[in-house]
């Protein structure tokens, strides 16, 4: 349910901002990390640097309303 919607996401943000997926399953560390306890979990790195996160599902509007604010926010 969430994957055609970050992908959506994703085509509308191109060039602007990189949406990647990982699968926590394979890449345990990352999870613990950034302290992942749900999926899906969306995080937002500027120049390196972790400043946003959120876990749980959004429709594709509120999805890119908040990474633009977390993006500007920063």
């Amino acid at each position: 349910m969430a994957a055609p919607e970050v992908e959506a996401v994703a085509r509308e943000m191109a060039g602007r901002a990189l949406v990647l997926k990982v699968n926590t399953e394979e890449h345990p560390e990352l999870a613990a990390r950034f302290r992942v306890q749900a999926i899906p979990h969306f995080a937002v790195f500027l120049g390196g640097r972790l400043v946003a996160q959120r876990p749980g599902f959004a429709p594709r509007q509120q999805l890119a309303a908040w990474l633009a604010q977390a993006s500007q926010a920063a």
